[in-house]
């Protein structure tokens, strides 16, 4: 018997009428309707022809969560008062409960985009339903990209609605050809806001930690909630885990039932979630709860404001769920629940004024998540890089090539991206592409029970209790009576059936019972097989990671990792979940990464030369290479000049002169004199330091290269230039006294020349090279400075008197005139002039 009395306070009603008219004209819509107006639960029957006089469709309805599409599939069949597989059924990952007379069937995601891989038209469907589209899962944005090629290539009759609570509706009308919206009142009730933030500042959340101190805060605030309002209390946390934590802080409760709803809770929890209770409750859930269900009986929401999201280290080869700060539309959307049957209150667990800097939205997971499985079903799909479709967001190119890198690696995926054979295969496992690979080679080497056992227990999240060990975590799933344990089972069989539609038979291998889970997970992430390397592990993608103190893995030569994080302020990952392999696990597993090759480098000062067997970035096996290539040796060779520099050629006194006296030309007057800086060295190697470099075989060998000899390659021969070296930089000049003095070039911007004081007697003016006035460095009798000028005329005006009267007694027997200007240069004392 239909509930009319329940149909008929469903405020979407009024809207039903604008949403057939436009599915009529347009054949899509966008349906915004607030959370508690039936969207979810009237909308299908009404179209699917159940209620009122419509006519007589198949529709399916795409939820983003399997206890989402349980629970409406529930509320449906109660409203039309039958029980589920009637005329509403429902399809999740291992669970199918659908009826000769079904016409609306409440599916996931992930159910309805393998449904499509298999048939494109989705023969026999007239309308889709995608519900919580504002949610951006992954998943939902593919499904509505493909539906809407179908529409437009095959299907043009295909009815299409985005519904949501809070959506881009202007952004999904434009995406489904300019569809009209219609919008649907709310009947929700004012919600008080309490801002209660921690009274001493939390550690930020990071990766999966969440600091203690705030969950102990929540738990405090949800006490104080039951203390100050009426009806039961609804607790957003981000996790399991924080919800087990909560859950454990507030066990004395007493009178109050402590409920915890997650997308892992058995269906008798989640039944008694969705049902009135008998007493008051606090229902402690994951973001499963902001739109998709409705909790009987809540007026007070209590908000931690943080919420899961994926996320992929690209450069450590890692992607995982990560806490982040939930969005201020996940906050008006948990908000609202307090609203939905009375008026209520939220307690905020943060600052109002932290409010504001809180992202609008939640980041689409297409730009932020692993997106390998994508990458697949678009190959599959027929549309490699995705530019065909009709996304909300483009998938970064990044993380489009990342996938395109693992698909290949797998044999998903051609060079060209297409989907190959295996990757058609591997798509409709219902897996990701990396389990699905290690549930097929598996099987051929462990047989698909074994295979299947480790891949189930790889799908989902287990249990902190079952610890790091990937074999141990095995054992308690087989022995255990939890909700874990059963839901694993299931999909093991699941699984089991599936391999065997695709493989054939199982084969039966060796390989003991506590290195199997280990070839599985190498199997699925080949890239973190990981040798022990000191006190940590060393993966072959080159990531470092650490187990955790008193792991059962500690002291493995080998092990795969499955699941890592990164700790707070460290480079390397932290090993959540791993099992032990040896070393033919890992060639098995990642023998697209094993590579033999010749590695010469420099290293620890001179020429390494050494064929080297890598797995990727872990050595396998290193013997000496006493012939390398020569274009081999020439790199090191080459390396080693750019780390140790060009001292290590020989040089002599008149080469690093002839440098200097170059730099000096190149800084002041330009081309053709070339630069002999080292980056410019190196930039002209070869034109330089050939035939010398290609002969050289080791450190030993540069030594002997006369670098003077090579610098004179690149003087400007060709123009002429070269023959005027001489001439505008000349290695010595003649000073009055006769002598000819070494010029100093050290310092290009001026030359230095030191020359004792007596001998520049007479020299009005002082010397230039290159239209460059020198420095004079005037020496004392002994060699020792006595000035330093560069306008000698000048020096013998005013300068000289003061030197003069310094030096004069200390070297009597050297001439000191009155006028050094006009006197007589000399090399010798004054006896030796008087002779």
């Amino acid at each position: 018997m239909i509930r009319y009395d329940a149909l008929d306070g469903l405020p979407v009603r009024t809207a039903l009428p604008a949403l057939g008219d436009a599915l009529a004209g347009h054949g899509a819509a966008v349906l915004v309707a607030p959370p508690g107006t039936g969207k979810t639960t009237l909308v299908p029957p009404t179209l699917a022809g159940l209620l009122g006089d419509g006519p007589a469709r198949r529709v399916v309805v795409a939820e983003p969560r399997r206890i989402a599409a349980r629970a409406a599939a529930r509320r449906m069949a109660w409203l039309l008062g039958e029980k589920v597989g009637d005329s509403v059924g429902c399809t999740v990952r291992g669970e199918r409960v659908v009826g000769r007379h079904t016409r609306v069937e409440v599916v996931t995601t992930g159910v309805l985009l393998q449904r499509l891989q298999r048939d494109q038209e989705l023969s026999g469907v007239d309308v889709v339903v995608l519900d919580e589209c504002h949610e951006r899962h992954l998943d939902a944005d593919t499904v509505a990209a493909f539906l809407w090629d179908v529409r437009e290539t095959l299907r043009p009759e295909l009815r299409l609605v985005a519904a949501s609570a809070t959506t881009d509706a202007e952004g999904w009308a434009r995406l489904l050809g300019g569809a009209p919206v219609v919008e649907a009142s709310g009947m929700s009730y004012d919600v008080e806001v309490v801002w209660a933030p921690p009274a001493r500042p939390v550690r930020p959340p990071h990766g999966m930690r969440v600091d203690p101190a705030l969950l102990a805060h929540v738990a405090s605030v949800v006490r104080r909630a039951l203390a100050e309002r009426d009806g039961d209390v609804l607790c957003f946390l981000p996790g399991v885990g924080e919800i087990a934590r909560v859950a454990g802080q507030l066990g004395d409760l007493g009178a109050v039932d402590v409920l915890q709803v997650h997308g892992r809770a058995p269906t008798a929890v989640q039944d008694a979630v969705l049902a009135p209770g008998e007493r008051r409750r606090v229902v402690l859930a994951t973001s499963v709860a902001e739109s998709s269900l409705t909790v009987p009986g809540v007026r007070v929401v209590v908000d931690s404001g943080l919420a899961r999201e994926p996320r992929v280290d690209h450069a450590r080869g890692l992607s995982a769920l990560t806490t982040v700060r939930a969005s201020q539309a996940a906050a008006r959307q948990r908000a609202g629940r307090a609203g939905r049957e009375a008026p209520g209150a939220v307690y905020r667990c943060w600052a109002e004024g932290e409010d504001a800097r809180l992202p609008r939205f939640p980041a689409p997971e297409i730009k932020v998540a692993d997106l390998t499985a994508f990458a697949l079903q678009v190959a599959c799909w027929g549309d490699p890089d995705a530019s065909g479709l009709a996304l909300l967001d483009p998938p970064p190119g990044g993380a489009m090539a990342a996938a395109r890198r693992v698909l290949t690696a797998v044999g998903a995926v051609d060079a060209a991206g297409r989907a190959t054979e295996r990757g058609v295969r591997l798509a409709r496992l219902g897996l990701h592409p990396r389990l699905g690979r290690a549930l097929l080679d598996a099987s051929a080497v462990l047989g698909a029970e074994r295979a299947a056992e480790v891949v189930a227990l790889l799908s989902e999240e287990a249990p902190r209790e079952y610890g790091d060990d990937l074999a141990g975590a095995l054992r308690a799933a087989r022995r255990g009576g939890d909700a874990y344990a059963t839901r694993w089972r299931a999909e093991v069989r699941r699984l089991r059936g599936v391999v065997g539609e695709v493989s054939g038979p199982a084969a039966r291998g060796g390989v003991p019972e506590d290195r199997a889970a280990g070839l599985v997970a190498a199997l699925a992430f080949p890239e973190r097989v990981a040798a022990a390397d000191g006190g940590s592990y060393l993966m072959a993608s080159g990531t470092r990671a650490e187990l955790s103190d008193g792991s059962a893995l500690r002291g493995a030569p080998w092990i795969a990792v499955a699941v890592a994080d990164r700790p707070l302020g460290k480079g390397h990952a932290r090993v959540q979940l791993a099992a032990a392999i040896d070393e033919d696990a890992a060639r098995l597993a990642a023998g697209a990464l094993l590579k033999e090759h010749d590695e010469v480098h420099w290293g620890e000062g001179d020429v390494v030369a050494r064929r080297v067997e890598r797995l990727g970035a872990v050595e396998l096996a290193v013997r000496p290479l006493r012939e390398a290539a020569a274009g081999l040796v020439r790199e090191a060779l080459l390396e080693g000049l750019r780390r140790e520099g060009f001292a290590l050629l020989r040089w002599s006194a008149d080469a690093l002169a002839l440098r200097q006296r170059l730099a000096f030309l190149r800084l002041h007057l330009g081309e053709p004199w070339p630069d002999v800086g080292d980056e410019a060295l190196h930039a002209r190697v070869d034109e330089w330091l050939e035939p010398e470099l290609g002969r050289a075989r080791r450190r030993a060998d540069l030594a002997r290269i006369d670098a003077g000899e090579a610098l004179g390659r690149l003087l400007p021969w060709a123009s002429g230039e070269a023959g005027r070296l001489d001439e505008l930089a000349p290695e010595r000049i003649t000073v009055p006294s006769g002598s000819r003095i070494r010029i100093d070039y050290s310092r290009p911007e001026q030359p230095v020349l030191a020359v004792k004081l007596q001998e520049m007697f007479g020299l009005q003016e002082s010397p230039r090279v290159a239209g460059v006035p020198v420095l004079v460095h005037l020496l004392s009798p002994a060699g020792r400075p006595a000035a330093v000028t560069a306008d000698l005329a000048s020096f013998w005006k005013d300068g000289y008197k003061g030197v003069r009267a310094e030096l004069r007694g200390r070297y009597p027997k050297h001439p000191w005139p009155e006028d050094p200007a006009t006197a007589e240069p000399t090399r010798h004392t004054n006896a030796r002039l008087r002779r």
